[in-house]
């Protein structure tokens, strides 16, 4: 492998490690250190002299975030996994004896921001009201040998100069360290995800986990990724849904499944399209679509609630409230609502043409379905802001769902809109075999025409429905879209920890 390039302050960075072992200290301990505390819990509890002795023997470990210098004596922020603190470390502390090589050399001149230690002392308010560690042991836990990025300190407080998304998402590692407001997004996520995962419980829910490699890759309308399976030499596909494998657990008896799973999309990337991407999907026997509207409201609700105190939450400009009860418009509605023209009665033809009239780009291996999605896409879907219910869909559109009880040509479907883009998709389940296999076959011919998303035919799943399946209704939620509302972040990339990038440009990666 080769050498990577050092800049300046890598390689004086190596040479202090070098330093630091030759005074025999050890920058990676194997010891373990013993925190007893976090800077938050400190901050939030010591309150002076009636309960200093209760913080009088703290142990906490860190990173130096910043160091002042006051000749014998110095100031240092260090940053935990739950915020900061300010260090008070004087040389007679940490180097009692006569021999002060501890604060001299080792403290002034071979530790740097970033290193991470542990210190151990008592906790005081200093002058200026700011409490603080009085620090009369430290132990070097990690030295850092590359800086962080630029960093600044005003009046105190260290706050991060970098914004660059490019850096920001590649090091999504160093992005925590200097934005650490940035790690509570992450928390509202995990938050969300729980409150949601508490509420299938308490209904009678059972999660389970389903096939990421299928040899079909069904259940939604979607460009797979494709591999090879070596041992079965056979392509596999990541799964792009995985709702035909739960509704095959009702085929076998199961009335309430659901799972959290990851999802993969060969398709393009945008502020709200990622091609790997977790949703919320679960399935509930002998329910309707109609169930699922009211059952959504009330899990929506237990979120924003869970993650922001209330149903009401600030996205961008709006202020949106997931407080039930939705409005509910059928997707035709919504179309003549938003262009004056109605499409309920229009062939494929006059759908392509009405398209074209409103400069809508289409081509020849668009089928019914998906001209009917791309109009309402195009014109309808920004202007629902607050949450909403697009029902009723044309039977093109939805090869997996229930035909209309009352209404004949559409099926029991329902999108959930809000902040203008897609959050839920839900059906009553189609569990007619006949009519499913008649719905997959119209799919393979949209294949057959060049739609590179139309889906496979999955003759295993109709030989499950010929099982017979209980009638039933499911749905998915993207779980990635709904954090950015309840977080209230503009971009998909900022909910996602390590967020799909080209590959880095850099000698020191090594191309696969």
């Amino acid at each position: 492998m080769a050498t990577p390039h050092l800049s300046e302050q890598e390689i004086i960075r190596r040479e202090k490690l070098e330093q630091l072992g030759a005074l025999g200290i050890d920058a990676y301990p194997p010891e373990l250190f013993p925190v007893n505390n976090t800077a938050a819990f400190i901050k939030a509890n010591f309150r002076g002299e009636e309960n200093k002795v209760e913080f009088a023997d703290i142990s906490i470990a860190g990173r130096i975030m910043s160091i002042r210098d006051m000749g014998k004596a110095s100031f240092a922020v260090l940053q935990d996994g739950s915020g900061r603190i300010q260090l008070y470390i004087k040389r007679d502390e940490i180097s009692p004896g006569e021999d002060k090589f501890l604060y001299d050399k080792v403290w002034k001149h071979l530790t740097d921001i970033g290193d991470i230690i542990g210190v151990k002392g008592y906790v005081f308010t200093t002058k200026t009201g700011e409490i603080s560690i009085h620090v009369h042991e430290l132990k070097f836990l990690a030295k850092a040998l590359r800086p962080l990025p630029v960093v600044k300190e005003k009046e105190g407080e260290t706050f991060d100069a970098v914004t660059d998304p490019e850096f920001r998402y590649r090091q999504r590692y160093a992005d925590l360290i200097v934005n650490p407001q940035v790690k509570e997004t992450f928390i509202r996520r995990t938050r969300m995800i729980n409150a949601m995962r508490d509420f299938l419980n308490e209904k009678g829910g059972l999660e389970v986990d389903t096939p990421v490699l299928q040899s079909i890759p069904g259940g939604a309308a979607a460009r797979p990724f494709i591999t090879h399976h070596n041992a079965l030499d056979v392509p596999f596909y990541l799964r792009i849904a995985n709702e035909l494998y739960l509704k095959r657990l009702l085929v076998g008896g199961f009335d309430w499944v659901y799972e959290f799973s990851r999802n993969f999309r060969n398709e393009g990337m945008d502020r709200t399209h990622n091609p790997e991407f977790t949703i919320l999907e679960f399935y509930v026997a002998y329910k309707d679509y109609f169930w699922m509207m009211e059952t959504t409201e009330q899990l929506l609700e237990r979120a924003a609630t869970s993650v922001n105190g209330s149903t009401k939450v600030q996205v961008g400009q709006h202020m949106i409230d997931f407080k039930a009860p939705y409005q509910r418009i059928s997707i035709y509605e919504a179309i003549q609502q938003y262009t004056g023209v109605d499409v309920s009665e229009m062939d494929e033809s006059a759908l392509r043409n009405t398209c074209r009239e409103l400069r809508i780009p289409v081509d020849e291996t668009m089928g019914k379905g998906k001209l009917i999605d791309e109009l309402f896409s195009q014109k309808c879907e920004h202007h629902f802001i607050q949450p909403v219910f697009i029902t009723d869909y044309p039977v093109e559109m939805s090869p997996l769902t229930k035909k209309h009880r009352s209404k004949p040509g559409l099926v029991e479907r329902f999108e959930l809109m809000v902040n203008g883009k897609e959050i839920a998709n839900a059906y009553s389940e189609l569990n007619d075999p006949i009519d499913q296999r008649e719905r997959f076959e119209e799919q393979h011919r949209l294949m057959e025409r060049g739609d590179n998303e139309a889906m496979f035919v999955d003759y295993d799943f109709l030989r499950a429905l010929e099982y017979g399946m209980p009638p039933a209704s499911g749905i998915g939620i993207g779980i990635d879209r709904l954090c950015m509302l309840l977080a209230n972040e503009p971009s998909i990339q900022d909910v996602l920890f390590f967020p799909q990038m080209r590959p880095e440009q850099s000698a020191e990666i090594p191309k696969q």
